[in-house]
């Protein structure tokens, strides 16, 4: 770890890097255990995830350890947060809350309905012209929605990406800005950009100030003159392990060295440049890393404005992942940006029953992924009795796809059973954490859903639909399994699958599922699929029948 020496004064940004995440989150408790806050201030640090905020939870919380080692003994007065959270209460800090409203006008639940308007009389002007095209002259509000919500987010995109575009759109020059490029004019095609851009700011009027361009450039400013902490900024800001930052917050927290002391932790897997080039592996899957290193590298070569006069520092904390694993062997070669050549003569032989460090597991649906990973971190807590759930993290491309799953897996065994293993979700959705917020969601787009077996299922599953039309938990699966062998599969009736494209029939839709099951019930279960009890065309479902059938 670097000497408290060897970071200068209590103010500046220091960008920590490293390939492991267990050495920068050590570096980040042994430098609050050495240096506390006073009194009951919290402690900043912005992070990715709630997971991360979680681990990062654990690692203070752990009991100090001989020779100042181990954690605080507790995690209070904690502040974490993302960045995107922080940069918009710093910019409230230095120009006050008058000027930086707590909800921009500029949001995209706000602009999409603002767009909405302006795109309903656009001006017959020709850099228009593709909007118009693409609406056409009917009047289809649904069409028209669906543009002002694409066009929301692009411009909520340009306001954390390319705030300079939007800067130079608003003073009327129609130009693309790019560092490497210079500035060249904007297509004809793309011209409705800056346009409708203009027409935004017009629209808001004198709140236009509070985009999130225009208070970026404004906090730049402020902050370049300030000699003292304005209130509400924190002394001291971690950020950890987040994989990528725009370029607009990195702007924010080299700023923000002018009166505060910043950590910037970054997971760097090789301790060499590797813009150029670089181990096979990062090349190609690490475009996104590579992409942020770059963004700071130019932050941390760039000529200092006058007005700064903290210092950036650099600190490499790289360390080699061991010998005698596969994985070990794999993690140093990016590190050291081993060649394919140098990796395979350096290569060590290992044995792949014994080494199970590195292994890939072909599953055929989600649902096998889940089972063969509570398999394999059964066998890992059975190995190695110091591992601990908490110890673990599993990282999946969509967490809210997964969910379901991972429940049913993971929460089927019961408390006191062996194989349970206590775990947790996080980053879900409102939707997923809520059922009933799913279920209102479903219930107000019915018009426009399919309305298959499976989303109905899925809605009476919600406790608080089944207490409103007094199903019981019991009979869930019953009447599920009723769905399934009425064989009802979508739509309300024919009209509503023809809608959708499909022929106009009512077999497999709601209503023929019900009228076969009202059948079943009115007519009995004895010899339910002889000919002569066809009525009109429709077989009874027989299996309702008797007290089941109140359900």
């Amino acid at each position: 770890m670097p000497q408290d020496r060897d970071l200068g004064p209590d103010r500046g940004l220091v960008m920590i890097h490293s390939n492991q995440a267990e050495v920068l989150r050590d570096f980040l408790v042994s430098w609050i255990r050495r240096h506390p806050l006073s009194g009951l201030a919290e402690e900043t640090i912005l992070v990715q995830s709630n997971g991360v905020a979680q681990w990062l939870k654990l690692a203070l919380a752990a009991d100090p350890a001989p020779e100042g080692q181990g954690g605080l003994g507790i995690a209070a007065c904690l502040d974490l947060s993302l960045p995107s959270r922080f940069v918009w209460q710093a910019y409230r800090a230095v120009l006050g809350p008058e000027s930086v409203p707590d909800v921009s006008p500029f949001d995209k639940d706000r602009l999409v309905w603002r767009l909405m308007r302006l795109l309903t009389a656009l001006p017959s002007h020709p850099d228009y012209a593709p909007l118009s095209r693409f609406l056409g002259e009917s009047d289809d509000a649904s069409r028209r929605y669906q543009l002002a919500d694409q066009i929301a987010d692009l411009f909520d995109q340009y306001q954390v990406y390319r705030a300079d575009w939007l800067n130079a759109w608003a003073l009327g020059d129609d130009v693309l800005i790019h560092g490497y490029e210079g500035r060249r004019a904007l297509p004809p095609t793309q011209r409705w950009q800056a346009a409708l851009w203009r027409a935004l700011l017009e629209d808001v009027g004198p709140q236009a100030q509070a985009s999130r361009a225009a208070v970026h450039s404004a906090f730049l400013k402020a902050i370049a003159h300030a000699r003292q902490r304005p209130i509400g900024l924190p002394s001291r800001v971690f950020v950890f392990g987040v994989s990528s930052l725009p370029r607009q917050s990195l702007e924010v927290l080299r700023a923000l060295g002018q009166v505060s002391q910043v950590f910037l932790c970054v997971i760097n897997p090789s301790a060499h440049d590797w813009s150029e080039a670089a181990h096979p592996l990062l090349a190609t899957w690490g475009k996104q890393g590579r992409d942020y290193l770059g963004l700071l590298h130019a932050l941390e070569h760039a000529v200092p404005e006058a007005s700064y006069v903290q210092p950036l520092q650099r600190i490499d904390l790289f360390q080699s992942a061991g010998a005698g694993t596969l994985l070990a062997q794999l993690q140093d070669d990016i590190r050291l940006s081993r060649s394919l050549a140098e990796a395979r003569d350096l290569a060590r032989p290992c044995n792949p029953v014994q080494d199970r460090s590195l292994t890939f597991h072909r599953c055929h649906s989600p649902q096998r992924e889940v089972e063969v990973l509570h398999d394999q971190l059964l066998a890992a807590f059975d190995a190695d009795p110091s591992l601990q759930p908490r110890d673990v993290v599993v990282m999946v491309p969509d967490i809210n796809a997964y969910a379901p799953t991972i429940e049913a897996v993971f929460g089927l065994p019961a408390q006191d059973d062996p194989r349970a293993i206590p775990f947790s979700m996080t980053d879900r959705s409102l939707r997923q954490q809520l059922p009933i917020a799913a279920a209102l969601d479903f219930l107000l787009g019915i018009t426009e859903s399919r309305v298959t077996a499976t989303a109905v299922s899925d809605l009476l599953g919600v406790p608080a639909i089944r207490q409103r039309i007094g199903l019981k938990e019991e009979q869930l699966p019953l009447l599920i399994r009723w769905i399934h062998q009425a064989n009802i599969r979508w739509g309300l009736d024919g009209a509503h699958r023809a809608a959708f494209g499909g022929h106009a029939v009512t077999q497999n839709t709601w209503v023929f599922g019900l009228h076969r099951m009202l059948l079943g019930y009115a007519m009995g279960d004895s010899d339910a699929y002889a000919p002569s009890r066809l009525w009109r065309g429709v077989t009874p479902f027989s299996e309702v029948s008797g007290l089941d059938a109140a359900c």
